[in-house]
């Protein structure tokens, strides 16, 4: 008999808690936060800066200048540095973004020429000059940094990767510009990994 009450004691005193503990588990383990809504236009303009260097490698390819212009780099990352500043932005981490999309862009140019030069042409598309181009990049960063801004107290968010990949998967067209939206975005989230 005591036996049996003791059980019945322990039963009782333990049960609630096994119940209280089994409840914050299954919050610790909750479905994942949703995405910010500002990680959707940032990507967007992402996109849309890495879809432009399709153009740029069709001048590039007819005009025969070369990918790589260090100047023009330099002068749009200092640029950059500015504007961070009027956005109260990390200026370091401005730089790094838009450092990638440069190099997203020309990861996409070097890639579209190798293809053109294998098969002996470009397509048969309607070519801007490089003059025309420009004006558009420069407001794309403009726009691209402003969303940058509105993305920054989500980029430690431990769901960030994880926001950042599924949503980044629907923006893919191919092979080539995945690899290149993959190195564009590759510093928007700060992980410990």
């Amino acid at each position: 008999m005591f036996h049996c009450s003791r059980l019945s004691q322990l039963l009782t005193c333990t049960l609630p808690a096994l119940l209280v503990a089994c409840s914050l588990t299954s919050v610790a383990h909750a479905a994942p936060s949703t995405a910010p809504d500002s990680l959707r236009p940032l990507l967007a303009t992402i996109n849309e800066r890495l879809n432009i260097a399709d153009q740029v490698a069709l001048t590039k390819w007819d005009s025969g200048k070369p990918i790589q212009d260090s100047a023009r780099e330099a002068l749009v990352i200092a640029n950059a540095r500015k504007q961070a500043v009027e956005r109260s932005l990390d200026p370091d981490d401005a730089a790094e973004l838009i450092a990638a999309q440069i190099e997203a862009n020309k990861l996409v140019q070097y890639g579209l020429i190798a293809q053109w030069q294998a098969a002996h042409k470009a397509p048969d598309l309607p070519r801007p000059d490089l003059t025309q181009l420009r004006p558009k990049l420069d407001e794309l960063q403009t726009r691209l940094l402003q969303q940058y801004a509105d993305f920054v107290p989500y980029r430690i968010d431990p769901e960030c990767p994880n926001w950042l990949a599924e949503q980044r998967s629907g923006l893919i067209k191919d092979a080539l510009h995945g690899q290149a939206l993959i190195r564009a975005t590759g510093e928007l989230c700060v992980t410990d990994q």
